[in-house]
């Protein structure tokens, strides 16, 4: 089951963000907790009841910003994050964006084009971590 996360959700959706992006990663807390949540929209994704992974969008101008896509790594290969990146598109479309966008780690290119994604522009860092910008038209 994947829904919107709530205040209440929070907490959780900061841990699975930490284990994903901190721990294994070795992604910076600052780097990782940018100050913006609190203007995004939280999408949370559970396994038998038991949350597992998460996502983030901020939408500004129509366009959708889907990032901080977390699934830990016990949950990985299971389709869930493939669905939060179709529920992620489907509330972008509820709030009315006309385009997707994200930043990729380049071992994923090939998850996101399979949903849809075009590669867009030159390779970057994003703390430390090789990323393509990514678009889709809704």
């Amino acid at each position: 089951m994947i829904r919107r996360a709530g205040p209440g959700d929070m907490e959780t959706v900061f841990d699975i963000r930490a284990s994903v992006f901190i721990e294994e990663q070795g992604v910076p807390h600052d780097i990782e907790r940018d100050g913006r949540d609190g203007e995004a929209l939280h999408l949370i994704a559970f396994s038998e009841e038991q949350a597992v992974g998460t996502a983030r969008i901020l939408i500004s101008e129509g366009v959708g910003k889907i990032g901080r896509v977390a699934v830990l790594q016990s949950h990985r290969g299971t389709g869930l994050g493939k669905g939060l990146i179709l529920a992620a598109l489907t509330a972008l479309r509820e709030e009315g964006a006309h385009t997707a966008k994200l930043g990729a780690q380049t071992h994923a290119i090939g998850f996101y084009e399979a949903l849809g994604f075009t590669a867009r522009g030159p390779e970057f860092l994003d703390a430390d971590i090789p990323h393509r910008e990514m678009v889709q038209g809704l």
